[in-house]
């Protein structure tokens, strides 16, 4: 928490979130041309937000590619903001870009526990429910296999998807198709890929959201910062966010 808050403090950080906010996967250079200072600050910066997990970069043949990582902030959100204004907030944070290409979200979390519980608590129906807003995900988990999200107070299928790959417990790719709206069932099939390494005690967890239309509604990619948290509290201490999205269908 505190690397967060020592991130944020500084006005030209923050300008920097507000442009990878505005495109993700930006370079350093595209990101350089917006700020009267050297390329060399520009890096400073990045680093200490690299540090602080809230930007994510990816290698794309010869570039380097910079991703804002909601996460920690999601987690600051929370800890003291969703209990008084969880409605308020959510309504103010609606995401909605347009770039050129179809759209990538990247996602890091850290949790401290074991890669094979993390990928208990990804696979298992049971477990997912407790922080994917009430829903369950059922599968073999096998390649090929068929993938439901659902719940038996929902009027149908919330969405559906196909296993494209499965390394227990370190890699799990499907493809996701959102169906509990009209607005989100046009997307169509986009991807989803958890990546997980074990860092001393804790692991790191990775997800990418890709193969997404540039016309996507942000409620396909938007709640996974929530998904996240509730992911981390359950396995760290036993307990279920409360906020009104995360029980969303727990009382259905």
């Amino acid at each position: 928490m505190d690397e967060v808050f020592r991130a944020l403090a500084d006005p030209t950080r923050r300008r920097l979130l507000d442009e990878l906010f505005r495109a993700d996967g930006q370079t350093l250079t595209a990101l350089e041309e917006r700020f009267p200072m050297t390329r060399f600050g520009v890096m400073k910066h990045l680093r200490v937000l690299e540090g602080a997990g809230l930007v994510v970069t990816r290698k794309r043949g010869r570039e380097k590619l910079h991703f804002l990582n909601p996460v920690p902030i999601r987690l600051l959100h929370d800890r003291w903001v969703s209990k008084y204004a969880e409605p308020w907030a959510a309504a103010l944070s609606e995401i909605k870009q347009e770039l050129e290409k179809p759209m990538e979200k990247i996602f890091e979390i850290y949790i401290r526990t074991t890669p094979e519980r993390l990928w208990d608590a990804i696979t298992d129906a049971g477990i997912r429910r407790t922080y994917n807003f009430g829903a369950t995900v059922t599968s073999d988990w096998k390649p090929g296999s068929r993938l439901e999200m659902g719940h038996p107070g929902a009027p149908g299928l919330l969405g559906d998807g196909e296993i494209l790959e499965a390394d227990p417990p370190r890699k799990l790719v499907h493809t996701m198709t959102a169906l509990w709206s009209d607005e989100v069932r046009s997307a169509g099939a986009s991807r989803v890929t958890w990546e997980i390494e074990q860092v001393k005690d804790s692991c790191r967890l990775v997800l990418t959201h890709d193969e997404l239309p540039e016309t996507a509604s942000a409620e396909i990619y938007g709640g996974w910062p929530m998904i996240l948290s509730g992911l981390k509290t359950w396995l760290e201490t036993g307990e279920q966010l409360t906020t009104p999205g995360s029980l969303l269908y727990q009382q259905a």
